[in-house]
Parts: structure tokens; C-alpha cells; sequence
């Protein structure tokens, strides 16, 4: 059982459903970050999503966009938040997920990337533009180095579930709509159809994502999936408030906990 397997255990026996968090690295700065995480860990997030910087985020709405180019233009770059997690290992062992664009691995080397997690104990990664098809080029560094990847699958899987599911690891993305991240008022989909084919297949923790902004929200989805994730919400949280952003942060997590009891 991973690290992050062990976290949803966890919580499912505090009789509560896992809280994952998203915050962009160097939005807007590294240090800042860096107290963002502490704070949310403190707060009571399950795990923490940590989204590397990247030109083009296809699967990410405008607020997330944003905070990419903000970050980009402060001259954020892999290495420097590898540098920051190392800082960040020092006080936390809270399960660290990142999420980056297939690109940005094979840039920086498949072997490298992989070892250098391992390094600095990042457990998972989610890298949406990378199809399944395609994972077994990370997949044999990835399991050598005891780094989860996680598997996403969408309201269009279907058939595909099956597959996508028998291997997964760490915890089984469950993206709630279609199209890119960000707040929504409702969620349209039929999700008690789509975990239905789910959970007859899928061995691990599910988390669900895409458009889950606020507590109550959380509170009405949170019967379908182990966890629940929450990106664009806390993005928009950070734009706000910058560096000042650890108390809404807190007071935001913090609502969520309590929504997401079972």
C-alpha cells in the first residue's frame, strides 16, 4: 500500500472523506507556497496536488491558466520546485502529488525526473495530456521509484474503465465534467452511472474532481468517491489574496473538513 493508499485509509477510518487541495508552484512565489502547503496540511488536507508551471495547461481552465503564467514569469522552473519540496520534506511527510504536462517530463528526462522524486519523496504525479496507451514509458521508472501514477478517468471512459482501472495506482482520478478545470455551479454529469462501472473494477481509492468550488457542493458529491479535489477555488483564493492568502486557505480547507464527514 502507497503512501497515498495509506492516507485514504486513513481517513476512511476517521469516517471521512479525503480532502486534496491544488495550488500552482510559485503563485505567487515559491516561499509563499511553501507556507500555502503547511497551511493546508495543518487544516487537515488529505493530500497535497502541487501543479508544476507549464506554457500550454490544455486540461486547465483561466484560472488556472493565469496562475501558470504568473508563476512562469517569476522564472519558476522543475528544479526549483523540487528544490522547495526538499524544504518542504523537512517538516511534513503529507502525501505530495504533482501535476505536469507529458512534455515537461520528457524535457527534463524520463530516468532523471523519476529519480529525482524519489529524491525528494514526491509520491504521485497526474499528467493529463499523457494517454493512457502511452504510460508505460513512465510507468517502469515511475514503479522503480515508488511513485504513483495517477490514472484519470472521464464521464467519456465508459468502456474503457475497465482498463484504465487494473493497473491504477495511488488513487483513481474521477473527472466530473467534461472540458477544463474550473468553478462550476452544478455538476451535470450522471455520476451515480459512471461510479457504478467504477467501483465494479477499480481496487483502489477514487477522488473526484473538475468544478467541485465549495463546501456544500463537496458535501452533496462527496457519496460517490473516497475524496474529493478541489483546484480553481483555492487558485482564485491565491489570486486574491497572494501572499496573504494562509487564512482564507485555512478558513476554505477547513469547511471542507467539516463538509466532508461522513
Amino acid at each position: 500500500m502507497s503512501n497515498i493508499q495509506k492516507a485514504f485509509e486513513k481517513k476512511k477510518q476517521e469516517g471521512q472523506k479525503a480532502f486534496i487541495p491544488f495550488v500552482t508552484a510559485g503563485d505567487p512565489n515559491l516561499e509563499a507556497t511553501e507556507k500555502f502547503i503547511y497551511a493546508l496540511e495543518k487544516a487537515g488536507s488529505t493530500i497535497i496536488e502541487i501543479g508544476i508551471p507549464f506554457s500550454d495547461p490544455i486540461a486547465d481552465g483561466p484560472v488556472i491558466q493565469k496562475a501558470n503564467i504568473r508563476a512562469l514569469e517569476k522564472g519558476i522552473t522543475i528544479d526549483k520546485v523540487f528544490d522547495m519540496v526538499a524544504k518542504v520534506r523537512k517538516l511534513t511527510k503529507v502525501p505530495l502529488v504533482f501535476l505536469l504536462y507529458a512534455n515537461t517530463v520528457y524535457y527534463y528526462g524520463i530516468e532523471k525526473f523519476f529519480k529525482k522524486c524519489k529524491e525528494v519523496e514526491v509520491d504521485g504525479i497526474i499528467v493529463p495530456d499523457l494517454p493512457f496507451e502511452e504510460k508505460e514509458e513512465f510507468n517502469a521508472y515511475a514503479t522503480e521509484c515508488e511513485v504513483d501514477i495517477i490514472s484519470l478517468v472521464a464521464p467519456t471512459s465508459k468502456e474503457r474503465i475497465k482498463e484504465i482501472t487494473k493497473d491504477a495506482r495511488g488513487f483513481l482520478y474521477c473527472v466530473s465534467s467534461m472540458g477544463v478545470t474550473g468553478t462550476r455551479n452544478s455538476i451535470q454529469t450522471d455520476l451515480k452511472s459512471m461510479f457504478e462501472t467504477i467501483n465494479e473494477y477499480c481496487k483502489i481509492p477514487t477522488a473526484l474532481g473538475f468544478g467541485i468550488s465549495y463546501a456544500d457542493q463537496a458535501k452533496d458529491l462527496k457519496k460517490y468517491a473516497d475524496g474529493v479535489i478541489v483546484g480553481s477555488a483555492i487558485v482564485k483564493l491565491i489570486e486574491e489574496h497572494g501572499e496573504e492568502a494562509e487564512m482564507p486557505l485555512t478558513q476554505f480547507a477547513q469547511e471542507m473538513m467539516t463538509a466532508l464527514q461522513d
